[in-house]
C-alpha cells in the first residue's frame, strides 16, 4: 500500500517555536558536528527520555480527563528531541520530577511524505515522534469513535503508521547492514539507532500488545530489538556470502574460499570490537550477538558446501578448517579479538550426523587416494627402475630400495593429516593404509615376477635383493612408528619372499643346467669346457645375495650352494658308458677340482654349508680309487658324513667304478651295518632330495 502523502491532522504550532523553526527542525536531524561532539552523551540522554516517558505515563495515568497520555507522550518526545539540537537541559533528570517539569506542548503533525522524507534522510529520531504523535492522535480518535461512520478512513490512517514504522525498521536493518559495509564507521547513525529503539520500546512499553478490529498494528510493539538482532543475522549471512569462490574447476577452490572467509570475517569481529561496540549498551551484548550470527551463518554456509560433490583434497580442507582453524588464533582465537571474543558456549559447526557423514566420505575418498599412491609407486618401479636397469644403492652393505620408504611415507602423512582432525579418524585411517597395503604388496609381486619372467635381465638379482630387504624394513618400521600388528602383512611378505626364492632358484636352474649337463660328457672330460665355467655361472647370479640382509641372504645362499652341489651329484650319478682306468681318474681330478672352485667361491660369497664339500671328494674318490678294497673306506666315509643316503645312491656310484655284482653286494652289506650303528652325518638332508637313476645293464 501507498503511504498517504496528505498532512495528518494539524494542530497548532508550539507555542516555544516560530512555523520556520518548528519546520527546520523536524525536517532536519542532528547535525553530524553536533553528534560528534556530544556522542559519548547521547546514550545517558536517551535512557533519561525514556525515563522521563516512562514517568509520564503514569502521572497522566492519574490525570484522567486532562488530555490523552499517548498525545501528551507524542508531544513530549517531540520536545526533547529538540532539546537535544539546542543542547539544553531540558530532560527530566529526576523521574520524581517528570510529570512536573516537562510541560507538554503543542506539536503541529507532519504529513505522510514529509516523515518519509526524513526516514530516507536518517533523521529517525524525529521521525519516530512524528509517526508517535501521529499514532497517538489516530488512537485517541479511534477511542472517540471519530470513525464510527468512516471506519475505511480508520483503517487507512492506521495503515499510514504500519507502514511509516515498517519504513524506521527497514532503515534500521540498512544501518546495520552498512555497518559492517561501511569502512567509514557513523558512530552517531549508530549510537541514534540505539536510541531510538530505546524510545520506542518507552513509548510502546504499557501498550496492550493485542490489536484491536480493524486498527492493525496501531499502538502495540514494534520490537525494533528483535528487528535488530534479526538484522545482524542477516548481514552475517551476506558477509559470509560474500567471500570470493572461484570455479569448481580450480583445484585450491576450497582452501581459497575458506582463507578469505576466516581473513574478511576477522576483520569484521576486530572492527566491531574496537568500533561498533561502544556504540552500544552492555546489554545488546553487541560481541557475542555478531559473533553467533556469524557462527551461524558460516555453519549453514558449510553444511551447503559438505553436501557438494568433494574430492579426496576438498574433505581434507573442510575437516581441517572446522576442527582446527576455525577456532585458532588465524581466526576467532586470534589474540586481538580477546577477550571480547568468547568461542567456548558456541555450538558445532556441524551436526554429529554431517561431521560423520564428512568423514566417512573422507575415508571413503582417501582409499582410492592411497590406492593410487601406492599404485604409483609400483608404476615408477617399472618405468624408472626395472625397465632403465638403474643401479641400486647400497646401505651398509645392503641393497636398498625406495618402497618401503616411499610406503611409510605414504601412511605416514594420511595417518599424522587425519590425526590432526581427530583420533578415531586417525585410527580409521591407519586400517585403511594397512587394508591397502596388504593388497598392493601381492600385486607388487605378481608384476614384478612378470617383468622377470619375461625377460632376462642382469638387474633382476638386485631388485629381488632389494626389494626382500625394503619389505623386511617395512615390517620393522611399522610395528615401531605406527605400533600396528604385522602378523597377516608378515605371512603376506613371507609368502612373496619364497615365492622370489624360488623364482630366484629357477632362474639359477635356467642358467645352470647347461653347464651341468656336459659333466661327464666328452667335451667335459677332454676339459673343452673350462674348470670354473659352472662356479662362474653360480657365483655371478648369487653374489648379490651377501647384499641381502641376515638371515634372508645366508638361507638363501645356503639353498644355492645346496642346489649346485646336489645338481652336480644327480648328473654324476646317471647312467653313462663304461669309463677305463684312465677316463676314471681323469674324471676323479676334474671332479676335485671343480669342486673346490665351486665351494671355495661360495664359501667366499658367506655360505656356510661346509657340510657339502665332502660328498664330491668322496664320490670322485670311489670313481679314481685304483685298489678295490680302498673303495670300501671310501664309501663308508660317504655314507657316515650323509646317513641319509638310500642303497640306491651306493650302487649307482659304484657303477661308475665298474665293480662286479659280488664286490659291489659285500661293500653294500658292510656299510649298512655300518650306517645302522651311525649317529649322524655332518649335515642336513641331501641325498633324499637326489632321484636315483635306473642302472644300465653294462654295468
Amino acid at each position: 500500500m501507498e503511504l498517504d502523502t496528505r498532512s495528518v491532522t494539524s494542530e497548532p504550532a508550539s507555542p516555544l517555536k516560530s512555523p520556520g523553526e518548528e519546520k527546520m527542525e523536524v525536517t532536519s536531524e542532528l547535525s553530524s558536528s553536533d553528534w560528534q561532539s556530544r556522542d559519548s552523551g547521547f546514550f545517558e540522554r536517551g535512557i533519561k527520555t525514556m525515563l522521563s516517558i516512562r514517568k509520564s505515563r503514569r502521572s497522566l495515568k492519574k490525570e484522567k480527563g486532562k488530555e490523552d497520555s499517548g498525545t501528551w507522550n507524542a508531544k513530549r518526545l517531540l520536545q526533547t528531541l529538540r532539546s537535544y539540537e539546542e543542547n539544553k537541559p531540558t530532560i527530566c533528570n529526576s523521574m520524581e520530577k517528570a510529570g512536573e517539569i516537562c510541560e507538554p506542548i503543542e506539536a503541529k503533525p507532519l504529513s505522510v511524505m514529509e516523515i518519509n522524507e526524513l526516514i530516507q534522510k536518517r533523521q529517525l529520531l524525529q521521525a519516530f515522534a512524528s509517526i508517535k504523535l501521529m499514532e497517538d492522535e489516530t488512537i485517541s480518535e479511534r477511542d472517540s469513535e471519530k470513525y464510527r461512520d468512516n471506519p475505511q478512513e480508520l483503517v487507512r490512517k492506521s495503515k499510514d503508521v504500519d507502514l511509516l514504522y515498517n519504513s524506521i525498521t527497514n532503515a534500521i536493518k540498512s544501518i546495520v547492514e552498512e555497518t559492517l559495509e561501511d569502512p567509514t564507521l557513523q558512530h552517531t547513525m549508530l549510537t541514534s539507532m540505539v536510541t531510538l529503539i530505546a524510545l520506542e520500546e518507552a513509548a510502546h512499553s504499557s501498550t496492550d500488545s493485542a490489536a484491536r478490529p480493524g486498527s492493525d498494528l496501531l499502538g502495540r510493539p514494534r520490537k525494533w530489538r528483535e528487528q535488530w538482532r534479526e538484522a545482524v543475522n542477516e548481514s552475517a549471512r551476506k558477509r559470509v556470502l560474500k567471500a570470493p569462490m572461484a570455479s569448481r574447476e580450480e583445484e585450491t577452490w576450497l582452501d581459497f574460499h575458506l582463507h578469505f572467509l576466516q581473513e574478511h570475517l576477522r576483520e569484521d569481529l576486530l572492527k566491531i570490537k574496537s568500533s561498533v561496540k561502544k556504540c552500544y549498551p552492555e546489554e545488546y551484548q553487541v560481541c557475542d550477538t555478531y559473533v553467533g550470527a556469524f557462527h551461524n551463518a558460516v555453519a549453514s554456509h558449510l553444511q551447503e558446501l559438505s553436501q557438494g560433490p568433494l574430492d579426496f583434497h576438498e574433505l581434507y580442507t573442510l575437516l581441517n578448517w572446522v576442527a582446527n582453524t576455525y577456532h585458532s588464533e588465524f581466526f576467532l582465537g586470534h589474540p586481538e579479538l580477546k577477550p571480547e571474543v568468547k568461542t567456548e558456549n558456541l555450538s558445532l559447526l556441524l551436526t554429529p550426523a554431517d561431521w560423520d557423514k564428512l568423514k566417512n566420505d573422507y575415508i571413503a575418498s582417501a582409499k582410492e587416494k592411497i590406492k593410487s599412491c601406492f599404485g604409483n609407486i609400483l608404476r615408477l618401479e617399472v618405468t624408472e627402475k626395472w625397465e632403465k636397469e638403474v643401479h641400486l644403492e647400497e646401505e651398509e652393505n645392503l641393497y636398498h630400495a625406495s618402497v618401503s620408504f616411499d610406503i611409510q611415507t605414504i601412511i605416514g602423512e594420511h595417518v599424522k593429516s587425519s590425526g590432526t582432525i581427530s583420533g578415531g579418524l586417525e585410527t580409521k585411517m591407519l586400517e585403511l593404509c594397512m587394508a591397502e597395503l596388504l593388497e598392493f604388496i601381492p600385486r607388487f609381486e605378481q608384476e614384478f615376477m612378470a617383468w622377470s619372467s619375461a625377460q632376462d635381465s642382469p638387474s633382476f638379482v638386485p631388485h629381488l635383493v632389494a626389494y626382500i630387504n625394503s619389505f623386511h624394513d617395512l615390517v620393522s618400521g611399522l610395528e615401531t612408528v605406527f605400533k600396528v600388528n604385522t602378523e597377516e602383512l608378515q605371512k603376506i611378505l613371507a609368502t612373496l619372499t619364497r615365492n622370489f626364492t624360488n623364482i630366484f632358484l629357477t632362474k639359477l636352474r635356467t642358467k645352470t643346467q647347461p653347464l651341468l649337463k656336459k659333466i661327464l660328457s666328452k667335451s667335459w672330460i677332454l676339459a673343452t669346457e673350462r674348470p670354473d665355467s659352472l662356479a662362474s655361472a653360480v657365483s655371478q647370479f648369487s653374489e648379490h645375495l651377501q647384499h641381502m640382509r641376515e638371515p634372508l641372504g645366508q638361507d638363501l645362499l645356503h639353498e644355492v650352494h645346496k642346489y649346485v652341489v646336489k645338481e652336480y651329484v644327480t648328473q654324476i650319478i646317471k647312467p653313462r658308458w663304461k669309463m677305463n682306468r684312465d677316463t676314471r681318474q681323469q674324471v676323479s681330478r676334474k671332479m676335485s677340482q671343480e669342486a673346490a672352485i665351486i665351494h671355495n667361491a661360495l664359501i667366499d660369497q658367506g655360505s656356510k654349508a661346509d657340510w657339502l664339500l665332502p660328498v664330491i671328494y668322496h664320490i670322485a674318490n670311489i670313481i679314481g680309487e685304483k685298489k678295490k678294497d680302498k673303495i670300501k673306506a671310501y664309501v663308508k666315509e660317504l655314507c657316515q658324513d650323509y646317513p641319509d643316503i638310500r642303497k640306491e645312491h651306493i650302487l649307482a656310484i659304484l657303477a661308475l667304478r665298474v665293480l662286479g655284482r659280488t664286490r659291489r653286494a659285500a661293500i653294500l652289506r658292510q656299510v649298512c651295518q655300518a650306517q645302522e650303528s651311525s649317529s649322524g652325518g655332518k649335515g642336513g638332508a641331501f641325498f633324499a632330495e637326489i632321484d636315483v637313476p635306473v642302472i644300465c645293464s653294462c654295468f
